[in-house]
């Protein structure tokens, strides 16, 4: 007999009956005022962050966990996990006295495999994403008589996800126009829509995936579920390959409206949710904030409220950097460019000066790297701080007008990732260079204080400055002195009166930089 699809009468009563608060915690809902002031809309967080393990799947797992069976329990269970999931299973496991092994792929990071661990689960790391672990614990399940423990596709999660709906709908009376929802294998938006959709049609859910990992848009798009050949890694939270099967037919007929952001723009929302909270989320807990973003822009809204389910904090402390680098790409505060400016006397201040007469409010330099290369004309990557988006275009323009040949490489992902890190080599124009590390108190226009002091008399020829958000600014610079000019060039550097450190006789400088002779 063909099994009766639950209605979402069905799943409310479950919703309302799950058991999940012997390890879970009511999460705060609270408003973004940054954000929302930023936005003209208010934009409320729900901090599942805030769980014990750090995200919304404890829920799920536990209260599908606390309905087995005691010969179930004894035998064990086992899961399919990127991470969060797996910590859920393993703390209701530990709760409940029952083994669980836990099938993570080799992609997760180690921060979410360490947890699972230290929560007495036996780790089994297999395949480069979700689909590929779960295929793997279902042949460990059959072999060792493990109940499996579904991360979405099973009522029991679905409804223990759904507590969170419950919960948002409670701490949240007043207007609410839509709920920004992220999906990976889609149960925290089923649970999510099958409780709202009772309770209050009126609001909209609004499913978030990343561009290269949106298994259920197009799935939904398509009428049937759609499997990605390849999904991308960032968001390794919703990095699904193959969305749940119950979890499909929710989402299709309950969802509103499916939004797809890209990796710089989940970056530039983990800053904001930082700025709100203090807190930093995983990838996939900024999805919902990164499509509140690009929503309101589509729409031109103001003065509605939306909520974003903030589903998760596992983050690895090394992927910081790379989200503080493109964090300002994705919200445009950061533009970059390649400027052609001629090998001539004087042309190096004059295009200083123009950075610092530039239309509007100051605007800082957080990069500037310079390496001679030819006679007649020299190629400057620089990088200025912006006030919002499109002003990149203008800043080109302005550039070009007074005679400095400009190329916008702010959407160049080949120079964000790799050029940026590239600029230098050996010259064979460098002659009698002197190569320098200065340090100077990083406050604004300490750079262009910096540059008008050099002098004119000794040619610059190698200039490497990126501002790393430190109390101290860094510059390496590259001088042709000739020999007869050194007492002349040490007198000048004591006058200078800056910090720094002669790297001319570096062997790093002389693999890499100086010209062999």
């Amino acid at each position: 007999m063909k099994k009766k699809n639950l209605s979402p009468a069905d799943y409310l009563t479950k919703i309302l009956t799950a058991r999940v608060y012997d390890v879970a915690v009511e999460s705060a809902l609270e408003p973004a005022k940054n954000l929302s002031r930023r936005l003209h809309n208010k934009v409320l967080l729900k901090r599942e962050d805030q769980q014990p393990v750090r995200s919304f799947k404890l829920r799920g797992a536990y209260n599908k966990m606390v309905q087995l069976s005691p010969e179930q329990l004894k035998k064990g269970v086992i899961c399919a996990s990127a991470g969060n999931h797996a910590q859920g299973v393993a703390l209701g496991a530990h709760r409940l006295g029952s083994r669980a092994v836990v099938v993570m792929p080799t992609t997760t990071p180690a921060l979410k495999v360490d947890a699972v661990r230290a929560l007495g689960a036996e780790i089994v790391l297999h395949g480069d994403s979700y689909s590929d672990a779960h295929a793997h614990a279902v042949l460990l399940q059959e072999r060792q008589g493990l109940t499996f423990v579904h991360p979405f596709d099973d009522p029991e999660v679905i409804a223990g996800q759904g507590t969170v709906a419950m919960e948002i709908l409670r701490q949240h009376q007043g207007p609410l126009d839509a709920v920004f929802v992220a999906i990976g294998g889609g149960g925290l938006m089923a649970g999510v829509a099958n409780y709202i959709k009772a309770v209050r049609p009126e609001v909209r859910l609004i499913g978030v995936q990343m561009k290269d990992s949106d298994a259920m848009r197009q799935s939904v798009a398509a009428s049937k579920r759609v499997t990605l050949a390849e999904v991308g890694l960032f968001s390794d939270g919703t990095a699904v390959k193959l969305v749940g099967q119950e979890s499909f037919r929710i989402c299709r007929d309950l969802v509103d409206e499916f939004i797809s952001v890209d990796t710089d723009a989940v970056c530039a929302a983990i800053k904001d949710i930082f700025v709100d909270t203090r807190s930093i989320v995983e990838p996939a807990g900024a999805l919902g904030v990164a499509a509140i973003k690009q929503y309101v822009a589509a729409h031109r809204r103001k003065g509605e409220t939306y909520c974003a389910i903030l589903c998760g904090a596992n983050m690895n402390f090394d992927r910081l950097r790379f989200v503080a680098e493109r964090a300002e790409v994705g919200e445009e505060r950061e533009a970059l460019f390649a400027v052609t400016i001629p090998e001539e006397r004087g042309s190096f201040k004059r295009f200083c000066a123009l950075i610092g007469a530039l239309p509007g409010d100051a605007r800082n330099v957080t990069e500037f790297n310079y390496r001679i290369s030819g006679a007649a004309q020299a190629h400057v990557f620089v990088g200025l701080t912006t006030h919002g988006r499109g002003e990149s275009v203008k800043i080109a323009a302005n550039f070009s007008r007074h005679g400095f040949h400009t190329l916008d490489l702010t959407h160049d992902d080949l120079a964000q990732d790799h050029l940026r890190h590239m600029v230098g080599g050996h010259s064979a124009l460098a002659a009698d260079e002197r190569l320098l590390r200065f340090v100077f108190p990083e406050r604004p226009g300490a750079l262009m204080a910096f540059l008008s002091l050099m002098r004119p008399g000794w040619n610059i020829s190698l200039f490497h400055y990126r501002n790393q958000g430190a109390d101290y600014g860094r510059i390496l610079v590259g001088l042709q002195v000739p020999t007869a000019d050194n007492r002349a060039f040490a007198a000048f550097l004591a006058q200078l009166g800056y910090p720094c450190v002669e790297e001319t006789d570096n062997p790093a400088y002389r693999l890499f930089l100086r010209q062999q002779t």
